[in-house]
């Protein structure tokens, strides 16, 4: 499920205090449960650079290598439009964070297939014509609205967006003012582009939360299992199970160790 986004400076609602808070201030500090703690992690809402295509899921921002910082946006009837970045470092496409709601797009992946879509805030999809002219004004997905996120060979962290039709998604910096189309029939500078994303969906920082809240066991809470004290070398085992996935056997052979020393 997506969640509200949050933007810098946003001033973050109050929460009301009860009666029971109060009740609770002179005991004891309790510890949270994995669950509890898994929760609050998951609600990473900092933003992240895409670095190969399975990363690219949940929010996320189409960022252009023009020459003034702009990312692909869309108002509510589905025009696509090039929109000034303006939550950037230096000019700096990984640094990049959106400001407005109409900059943000929505990737899945297309059940079945390697294409991705990309839902607005409007809740319609990012799509394609023959022409290629970008637009967002269909409630489901065809072939124009399924895209394929090809990793740039150049510059790593890059993509260039491929539609059905063997073209690709490119900047027209020419005109008077840019804009971006999807008729180019090669991959060049123009194609190329980041795609910025929450942390919470990246599959690598999910996978690596995970592993440290795994780690998270005190000495007290292996000793509780194993039911006796423990040395620092069968603590540092027995985490280090926990974090590779053997942590039951790993349980077993101590608990049966210190059972032969125990009678030796």
């Amino acid at each position: 499920m997506v969640k509200t986004l949050v933007f810098k400076g946003d001033k973050k609602p109050k929460k009301r205090k009860h009666r029971e808070a109060e009740e609770t201030e002179d005991k004891p500090a309790t510890l949270k449960s994995t669950n509890q703690v898994a929760t609050t992690k998951d609600e990473d809402d900092s933003w992240v650079t895409a670095e190969i295509p399975s990363d690219i899921a949940g929010p996320i921002v189409f960022a252009l290598s023009t020459t003034s910082s702009t990312c692909i946006a869309c108002d509510v009837n589905g025009k696509v439009f090039l929109s000034k970045i303006e939550n950037i470092i230096d000019g700096d496409g990984t640094t990049a964070e959106p400001h407005d709601i109409r900059q943000v797009w929505v990737a899945n992946r297309v059940a079945g297939t390697e294409y991705t879509s990309f839902k607005g805030h409007h809740g319609r999809y990012l799509g394609c014509d023959q022409f290629g002219i970008l637009s967002a004004t269909r409630e489901a997905i065809s072939a124009e609205e399924s895209l394929l996120c090809i990793a740039s060979t150049d510059t790593f962290g890059t993509f260039n967006i491929q539609t059905q039709r063997g073209k690709f998604f490119t900047i027209d910096e020419n005109t008077g003012s840019a804009e971006v189309r999807g008729d180019a029939e090669v991959v060049s500078f123009s194609t190329a582009l980041r795609i910025r994303m929450q942390a919470r969906y990246k599959p690598q920082l999910k996978a690596d939360k995970e592993s440290k809240a795994r780690e998270k066991i005190s000495r007290k809470e292996l000793e509780d299992v194993v039911g006796r004290r423990l040395g620092d070398d069968e603590v540092k085992g027995l985490k280090k199970a926990r974090r590779e996935g053997n942590y039951h056997e790993a349980i077993l052979d101590v608990r049966v160790r210190g059972k032969h020393d125990k009678y030796s």
